[in-house]
């Protein structure tokens, strides 16, 4: 059975951003995904502060809830992450979070499915989404797609309700991922998975 993580960037656990969310995990239920959706957006967490300690120790110097996820990150076959906008950007929990989350780990992300999701009352919502695929990108994580944007719309959770487009948006999305974790299971056991090269690091700490 493929797992999903799901990351609620909201500091309101039954708001917009949970609306869209729930409408991903009904389908996954009905395919099959087992789910656990960990509310973020009302945690105390810090930003990154470069000190170098996961790189020697395997975890964050910060022992929260980004130590405590990493575990959950590393055993899932998917992860998705959803956020409020704030001007035209995800939640800045959300975001020092997935820093964390991203660079103090060192198990290979490669080949888990990734899926953003955004949600707002009117604009800033293609920034945001822009902002949270990066993660995935840089980490060899295939994107999840819907048929729109990942995104949904209104001030309340009553009016994302209302959207039905952004709602169908969702299970477009939540579909389109369990094939993707299907698919990649089924491949890795009929072709193994791909070589990873990881020896150059450009820098050029000469100024040339």
């Amino acid at each position: 059975m493929s797992k999903v993580l799901i990351l609620n960037g909201s500091p309101k656990a039954n708001g917009c951003t949970a609306t869209a969310l729930d409408e991903m995990i009904k389908i996954f239920h009905e395919e099959g995904v087992e789910t656990e959706i960990i509310q973020v957006g009302n945690k105390d967490i810090r930003g990154c502060v470069a000190c170098g300690y996961c790189s020697k120790n395997g975890k964050c110097v910060v022992d929260d809830l980004v130590n405590e996820v990493a575990k959950k990150f590393e055993e899932a076959d998917g992860l998705v992450v959803g956020s409020p906008v704030y001007y035209a950007s995800p939640n800045g929990t959300i975001l020092s979070f997935m820093d964390r989350l991203f660079y103090s780990t060192s198990f290979s992300k490669n080949l888990k499915v990734g899926a953003a999701v955004v949600s707002c009352r009117r604009g800033g919502n293609t920034a945001a989404f822009d902002a949270l695929n990066k993660y995935f990108t840089i980490s060899g994580m295939p994107l999840a797609t819907s048929t729109y944007w990942n995104q949904v719309h209104g001030f309340t959770a009553e009016d994302v309700k209302k959207d039905l487009e952004g709602l169908q948006t969702m299970r477009n999305l939540a579909r389109n991922m369990t094939f993707m974790m299907k698919a990649i299971a089924d491949a890795k056991e009929k072709y193994g998975e791909p070589v990873i090269e990881r020896d150059a690091f450009t820098s050029f700490p000469d100024g040339k």
